[in-house]
């Protein structure tokens, strides 16, 4: 990692500063609730779906939880997580992904021991998981992610120091978010996804912890069907696919996901005809029929609700952005 970086996220905060007089984990920086889960919108400004932060040093940060996806990456140094009762031990260059509501708390880290937490809202990953692909450990793992049991405590643990190229692309995500010269989600999903690809080609490092299930193959085979199949994907049609009743069909989809078939569909419908407005000049209508809307009213109504403007406001804001083809 760059020494200007390097030096820059090994300065003590003023979090650390009181730690280091005497004051315990401060958690309503972290939580409003009761429980010690810690809170996205604590975490991230409105409409952010990824941040970091240094890793609070000094202290035993204590048993909690997220609402959100954890990705734990080591600049320097060690740091260790005690998840389900097992020591788990983060060198210099590895990653640690950690499920939303994993139980995990971490022993008190050194000044030399930087790392980035990697703040992740689940939705960040739609890109990586088109571009890694289903049936592979990382696929499995954003299916969980949108599980909400939880007693699972899924986690994946690369022991990637000597991937050079893994190391770049995290090292410039982080300086673009830090520097605030990263701004576009769009940009850094794409390099998720190139993060990714690199990570499956090292599973032979990985260790981890996710179930392997019925209900896994099912949300799987959903979310790789809508996948391919969005333009013209049907409940029905899944239904016929796997052999299984729709109102049995449904009910699992929303109890392994926390969302219903029809919302899901939505999503990638939704994230598809964000791609084409900014990397083609396609019309507004021809984009539409596309992604396999047939109602141009509704189309703008869902739009306008998951991206605060227009088809039209939100082509010009991103293209001036420099948004990049997948």
């Amino acid at each position: 990692m760059q020494k200007e970086l390097l030096e820059q996220l090994r300065k003590i905060t003023e979090e650390e500063k009181k730690i280091l007089e005497g004051q315990e984990v401060d958690k309503d920086l972290y939580t409003s609730g009761r429980d010690f889960i810690v809170d996205s919108r604590k975490m991230l400004e409105e409409g952010k779906l990824i941040t970091v932060r240094t890793h609070t040093r000094f202290v035993h940060f204590p048993p909690h939880k997220h609402n959100y996806v954890e990705v734990l990456y080591v600049c320097m140094g060690t740091v260790t997580n005690i998840i389900d009762g097992r020591e788990v031990v983060l060198k210099t260059g590895e990653l640690l992904f950690l499920n939303q509501f994993t139980s995990h708390e971490l022993l008190p880290a050194g000044v030399d021991d930087i790392a980035i937490n990697f703040m992740v809202l689940p939705q960040f990953f739609d890109v990586a998981y088109s571009m890694a692909g289903a049936g592979n450990i990382l696929a499995d793992f954003l299916v969980n992610v949108l599980r909400r049991d939880e007693e699972r405590g899924e986690y994946l643990h690369f022991k990637v120091a000597e991937n050079l190229q893994i190391q770049n692309l995290l090292e410039n995500m982080i300086y673009s978010i830090v520097t605030g010269k990263g701004e576009d989600d769009r940009i850094n999903q794409t390099t998720m996804g190139l993060i990714f690809l690199y990570l499956l080609d090292s599973v032979q490092y990985v260790e981890m912890r996710i179930p392997n299930s019925y209900e896994n193959m099912i949300s799987m085979t959903t979310l790789n069907y809508i996948e391919q199949q969005y333009r013209i994907a049907t409940l029905t049609e899944l239904c016929e696919m796997l052999k299984l009743p729709m109102h049995v069909l449904s009910k699992m989809i929303k109890k392994t996901t926390g969302f219903n078939f029809k919302d899901l569909l939505q999503r990638k419908r939704l994230n598809k005809a964000a791609e084409l407005l900014c990397d083609t000049d396609l019309s507004v209508s021809d984009i539409i029929a596309a992604v396999g809307y047939e109602n141009s009213s509704y189309f703008h109504k869902v739009f306008k609700n998951r991206y605060c403007m227009t088809p039209k406001e939100f082509r010009t804001k991103n293209q001036k952005n420099g948004w990049i083809r997948l």
